[in-house]
This record gives structure tokens, sequence and C-alpha cells, in this order.
């Protein structure tokens, strides 16, 4: 039964010097190390386990999804952004290999709409707010960026030790030979097919063993992707976004009553952007910018600056969870007002990212009870991957890679082995929402990749790396983001036990109205009775596979800097310390 499934975890902390890696599959982690071992740089590594992960893990990402990326070079420490443009910030950087003007960058593949899909077309079809497409719609479609961030990724960051076509050499192999499926994927995998099938959707054979999906142990081989794959690889972008693969997408898609076109796919680009980043305990924790909901991780560590009372609560406590919860409530709801394109709307980061903005918020919470109803947008569920890795040079990759819901929209091109997105199903139709629907526009994003630094300004010495993080999880991703991060900050966790403490999950159903908090199964039953007279509505408890809700994440720390214990002489700043999250099937592998 699926409440006897338990993630209980006894893990230590991997520790080595020389680079590691952390994913949610433990093959993906062996060709990561292996790019490592080969030369290759955190870059390479991430743009091999991305692939390998999209062979082994279908279920939540693959080429027909869109990856976001944060490099930190440890040459400068500088952090600048790249939100998927054809030219980088500097042509000659891209062709010569010269890397002076690129240290550390946030590389962002978000897909937009289709061009002809505006909001005056989807009400042409009978579409509104009140009754929106399918989530598995064609129409939620957006072209896929994942392809594009890989092949951008190695070429400005990567060490051009290893070809593209190498680099991709190992998820080739478990595509064309065959791997076990993991027990957790296994029960993803069916469950994402069997959510198609209740709506009338069926995902394509390439992802199917004799039409069903593979059981855990089950040896699963995609000779269609491992084609994909080796084009990718020989010919980079354009083998995806031209010639046949593209034309596979726009065939399937058009055949299920979507608009998107070969233009569409060939036009796929992004802009140079620079991440955003918030201060906090002489630390700074950097995020994606908008289209992404980054902001909100930023804006929730605002807020919970204001109350240095945290760490005496206790862990988990019914105060701690109470302040957590309405926080949440208070970034999210914040997020979802003024997230969007960039491209189509002004963001007041500057306003919403200053301190003062967080203390006035902060001062809506009150101790004995939760605030009023909020109003949010429209809040799904996701399906996402996320690992990072730390070479030996001290350069950091932290990465998601996402198909959305599950599958995306289920429609495999054919011949290609990978599902589409649905990413469009977080667009408004409410004409004047800041996240309202227009041709070639990006909706609001959930997967954010983390990274975290010193907070040293420009006049010192550069910023240093202490850790790459991040919890995948659709809306759960800054609350995940911050809950690990404080375990360690506040409460002296390990990266391995950070990931393993019970979660909250704060939940807005759209149906109800109303906000629930999900409490994993370990947080004890006072508190969430306690938090229940206080007025929240809790399930209690979360346990089994339903804990999926509240995100797989990974961890690489420089040094023991979370280690209350450790004096500055007995620090161990050249050791990385790694935590893989025992929600999933991964784990972390150094050398």
């Amino acid at each position: 039964m699926d409440t006897e499934f338990t993630f209980n975890s006894r893990r230590s902390p991997v520790v080595c010097l020389h680079g590691c890696v952390a994913t949610s599959q433990p093959l993906a982690s062996t060709v990561g190390l292996d790019i490592l071992k080969r030369g290759g740089n955190a870059a390479d590594a991430a743009v091999a386990i991305a692939a390998a992960l999209a062979v082994t893990e279908p279920c939540s990402t693959g080429l027909g999804g869109d990856a976001f990326c944060l490099f930190y070079s440890a040459d400068t420490g500088e952090i600048q952004g790249i939100n998927g443009r054809w030219k980088p910030l500097c042509y000659s950087c891209y062709t010569c290999s010269c890397r002076t003007h690129i240290q550390a960058f946030l590389c962002v593949r978000s897909g937009r709409t289709a061009c002809a899909q505006t909001l005056d077309f989807m009400e042409s079809r009978g579409y509104s707010t009140e009754s929106p497409p399918s989530v598995f719609d064609a129409l939620n479609v957006t072209v896929p960026g994942a392809a594009a961030c890989w092949c951008d990724t190695k070429e400005l960051f990567g060490s051009q030790k290893l070809s593209l076509q190498e680099i991709l050499s190992g998820a080739v192999e478990l595509a064309e030979l065959g791997f076990p499926v993991a027990e957790v994927t296994a029960h993803h995998w069916a469950d994402n097919v069997a959510a198609l099938r209740d709506a009338g959707k069926k995902l394509g054979d390439d992802l199917l063993i004799d039409g069903h999906a593979p059981k855990s142990g089950e040896v699963f081989k995609n000779p269609a992707l491992a084609r994909t794959l080796k084009e990718l690889g020989e010919h980079g972008k354009p083998g995806f976004y031209q010639g046949r693969v593209a034309k596979a997408i726009v065939d399937v898609i058009s055949k299920d009553g979507g608009v998107m076109t070969l233009d569409d796919l060939r036009s796929h680009n992004s802009e140079v952007t620079t991440p955003i980043s918030t201060e906090y305990k002489s630390t700074r924790l950097w995020e994606l910018p908008p289209n992404s909901q980054g902001l909100v991780a930023l804006l929730l560590l605002n807020i919970l600056e204001n109350f240095p009372q945290l760490r005496a609560t206790g862990h988990n406590s019914s105060d701690y969870i109470h302040v957590f919860v309405e926080a949440v409530r208070l970034a999210q709801t914040d997020g979802l007002c003024y997230l969007g394109d960039p491209a189509h709307t002004s963001i007041p980061l500057e306003t919403l990212l200053d301190k003062s903005y967080s203390s006035q918020r902060a001062q809506l919470i009150i101790m004995d009870r939760a605030m009023e109803q909020t109003k949010p947008g429209p809040i799904t569920a996701s399906d996402t991957v996320y690992f990072c890795i730390i070479d030996s040079h001290g350069n950091a990759c932290s990465f998601v890679n996402s198909t959305y819901m599950g599958f995306g929209t289920g429609l495999v091109p054919d011949g290609c082995g990978f599902s589409l997105q649905n990413r469009g199903a977080n667009f408004s139709l409410h004409r004047g929402h800041i996240n309202c629907i227009a041709g070639g526009k990006r909706s609001y994003h959930t997967i954010i990749p983390a990274l975290l630094t010193d907070s040293v300004t420009k006049s010192q010495k550069p910023q240093q790396l202490l850790a790459a993080l991040g919890v995948m999880g659709g809306f759960m991703q800054p609350q995940g983001h911050v809950q690990v991060l404080l375990n360690m900050m506040e409460f002296g966790m390990n990266p391995q036990q950070a990931l393993d403490a019970p979660r909250v999950f704060v939940q807005y159903d759209q149906k109800s109205g109303q906000w629930f908090v999900n409490l994993e199964e370990g947080i004890e039953q006072e508190v969430a009775e306690e938090l229940r007279r206080r007025g929240h509505k809790v399930n209690w408890p979360v346990t089994g596979h339903q804990r999926s809700q509240f995100g797989r994440g990974q961890i690489i720390t420089v040094g023991d800097w979370w280690n209350p214990s450790a004096t500055q002489a007995s620090r161990l700043p050249r050791v990385l310390w790694a935590g893989s999250d025992p929600r999933a099937d991964g784990c972390a592998l150094g050398y």
C-alpha cells in the first residue's frame, strides 16, 4: 500500500575534495561524475546529467520541457545572467573561447507560446477564465527550451575539452542499452500514465512497454530518444529546432489542435539577464528573476528575517510553522500578483526586495491566529528534476529541467522519444492579468535553481560560493529552498539532514478558495492540533508517495559553514559536503 512506503533516511552526507554531483537518479549521478573525471567541468557535467535524467525520468523531465541553469565561476565569483538569446554577453566570447566577459551566469531557457496563440484566439475557441482548456491540451505546449539550454550551457560555461556528442554519450548509452527503472520513478511513471488516461489522453508508445508504464526494476529502452540525442550532439540547436525533430513537434501539436509552427521553434531565443538576490545573516541567496518564481523565495526569506526568535521556538514547532506558513502566504500572493514576463509588463523588483517592504508585510502576521483569507491566482502541481554539481576548480552548476506536470501534455513527437510540456497551463485567460496569455509570451514559471554565496560587497574580495541547492516541486520550490536553507543556517543541520527533515507545503486550493497546510509525517500531532486551533486548515500526516508534494532536493556545500560547533580555525573550507533527498531515487557522488 502507498502508506506503507516510507522515506526514512539515515544517510551520512557525502564528503569529498575534487568534485561532487547530487541528482535524483543514481545512474545520472554516475554519468555526471564520469564527465568530471574525464576533464569536464560543472557545466559539462550538468548537461550530461540533464540528458541522463531525460532518459531515466521522462515522467518529470526531458527535451520537451524547459531548463534553467545557474552557473558560478570560481575565477571571479561574479554573477551575471543570460536568458537565452543566441548571442551571449560578448559575441567574441562565444566564438573564440574567451571567458573574460563570462564569469558566473544564469542561463535560462523558458519557451514562449506560439505567436498565433493570443487571448483573442483562445476566446474564439470558446475558452475563458471560467472554462480554460484541459491541462493536457496541445494549446498548453510552449516552445521547449531545454535543448537550447543544454547547448548554450556547454558552449558558454563548459570546459571546451569535451564535445557535445561526448557529453551526451552517457545518456545515449542508457537509452540504447536500457536501464532498470527505479522505485520512486516507476510509481510516478504509472501515476502520470493513469492521469493522462483518465483525461482521455494516451501517452506515446516511445515511453511505454507494450502499452503500460514500466515497473520498478523493469529494463526500459528508448531508441527514439537515443536518435534524437545523437542528432542534438552532432548538429547542436539546429538539430532540434529545425529539421526532423522540429517537424515532428509541429505535426503532433497540430494533430491535437495546437497552432505552433516551425517558425515558432526556429525563432526560439532568450535575453541577457541578471540573477536577483537577498542577504540573510551574512549570506546571499541567488535566484532566477521573473518570469520565474525565484522572487517568491527571496520575499519569503526577507519576511522571515523579521522573526529572529524562530530558532528559539524549535525546529518544526507550532510557532515556527505558523510564522513560516503565514510568510509563504504573503510571499506567494505577491508573486502571483506581480510575476509575469518582463518583456510584457513592468515588475517592481526593487520595491518588492526592499527590506522595509518585507518588514511591513511581516507586521501582518499575528502569532495566535491565521490571517484573513487572501486570493492569489491559479495553482497547479508540477514534476521536475533538480541537480547540482561542483567541480575541482570550484565552479558550480545549479540546474532544473522540467516538463511541468508529469509527462506534460503527454504528446510524443513521432520517433523522438520525449513528451511535450504543458507549461502554458500557468497562463491566465483573464484580460489585463499580469500573466494573461499572449502570442510569443512566457508564462509564470515555477522552476528555480539556487546558489548561496557570502554577502561581501563589490569593494571587498570576490564573493565565495557556499552552496548549490534546490528543491523541485512546482509551487513548493521557493518554500523548499527556504526550509532546507533554514535547516542549515538556523538549526545547524548538514546537507543530508537538511533534506531528510520533515517539510511543510502551503497550498492554495482554487476551487474552495482556501489555503491548506500540508504537514509531512514526522511532524508532531500536537503541532498539527495547535495550528488548527489558530485557524489553519491542516492535512496531517502526509505519508507514503504523497510525500512527493514536498519536493525532491539536492545540496552541495563548500565547507561546513552550517556547523555551529566548528570554530573558524577548525572549519574545512575545501571539503565538499553533499546530500540527496530521500523522497527520490537518487544519491550524491564525489571523488
